[in-house]
């Protein structure tokens, strides 16, 4: 080998490297984009059964059925904001979410009660607390930060929201353009499975984004019964955050456990702490816990194993792999991307006896 074709073997390989890291700089430039991209698959998936329906059963023209069922999404959607701005304009000070100060304040002021509690069952909450080495840890500004990014995402929510709209009107209209489009770049002899796998795709994701939401509805509701049961305030909103929470399989659900203990002392703050705070709070964790335990026996597995034809123990060790290597993200995504892995094996080496065993029901 002369160095002339070793030199130029190098400067390939440099170019090669260089177009790949454009190319993810590319991509990190339009994550917005990606992800308009990615909400409007979901919206499109979960529209899909709703578009069928008006087509099918009640003849409307495709493009009628996937206006009306976009409209639909959007009124659904105006009617939530409706509902919620009042109670995080009226309330929101209550809750004390954006202001640092009255975050310590409020929190000093628990902790003082608190302290006093448990003075007098003998226990000190200091030297726990100092042993620990807790104090250093605690950082107020943790909190106000990420609602102050969350406002950040908010003031561009206008443009996203039209954005996803448009994009999701388009792929609901032209599928079948997109079908035609997908045909004659895919290879002759892999056109069947590649068009087979994208059908099962779709339908198993389809069903799988509609029984989500209808399991996050589900648990909104029995949030919402737990704390109106107890009188808090913010029951609606409290229990909505927490069953959004739910999206992150099993973290979620402890992740909101503790937050609707802390939102039930801070809403109860003002009032006797061993007579109301305490107990107020212990019970809306427990029934927390009661709507979880629900949750994870009935209405995840039917939602899970169901949806996705995947077995409930299957669904957990994928949860925990993908957790592990990617954290939350990699929770939230498992389920999916498990499940267009699962299609995608059971097309292209259905012979192989793990994939005939792990894909029996697909």
């Amino acid at each position: 080998m002369t160095s002339k074709t070793i030199a130029t073997a190098i400067i390939r390989a440099i170019g090669i490297l260089t177009l790949i890291c454009l190319f993810l700089y590319f991509i990190f430039q339009i994550q917005t984009v990606i992800g308009y991209l990615i909400i409007a698959v979901i919206v499109s998936l979960i529209a899909e059964p709703i578009i069928g329906f008006l087509t099918k059963r009640l003849k409307f023209p495709n493009a009628l059925a996937v206006g009306f069922t976009l409209f639909l999404f959007l009124s659904l959607l105006m009617g939530l904001i409706a509902l919620f701005v009042p109670l995080i304009t009226s309330q929101g000070a209550n809750l004390s979410l954006l202001d640092t100060k009255s975050i310590e304040v409020n929190l000093m002021h628990l902790y003082g009660q608190l302290e006093s509690y448990l003075s007098h069952h003998n226990i000190d909450i200091n030297r726990v607390i100092k042993e620990s080495d807790l104090t250093s840890k605690l950082k107020f500004n943790y909190l106000t930060d990420f609602f102050n990014s969350v406002i950040g995402t908010l003031s561009s929510f206008g443009i996203g929201l039209v954005s996803v709209f448009f994009i999701s009107f388009y792929f609901l209209l032209d599928k079948k353009q997109f079908i035609i489009g997908i045909k004659k770049i895919i290879p002759n002899e892999n056109e069947e499975r590649i068009l087979n796998s994208i059908h099962k795709i779709l339908h198993l994701l389809t069903r799988y984004f509609i029984g989500l939401l209808i399991q996050l509805t589900v648990v909104c509701i029995l949030y919402l019964i737990v704390l109106l049961i107890f009188g808090l305030e913010n029951a609606f909103l409290i229990a909505f955050l927490c069953a959004v929470l739910n999206i992150i399989p099993y973290i979620g659900p402890f992740i909101a456990t503790i937050l609707s203990g802390i939102l039930s002392m801070l809403t109860t703050i003002n009032q006797d702490f061993q007579t109301v705070t305490l107990p107020t709070t212990i019970y809306v964790v427990i029934g927390f816990f009661i709507v979880q335990l629900i949750d994870n026996n009935i209405t995840s597995p039917i939602i899970f194993s169901k949806s996705v034809n995947s077995h409930p123990l299957e669904i957990f060790l994928v949860i925990l792999i993908i957790g592990t290597l990617f954290g939350i993200t990699g929770m939230i995504i498992a389920i999916p991307l498990y499940t267009i892995l699962k299609v995608i094996a059971k097309e292209f080496i259905p012979e192989n006896k793990i994939i005939q065993l792990l894909t029996k029901n697909i």
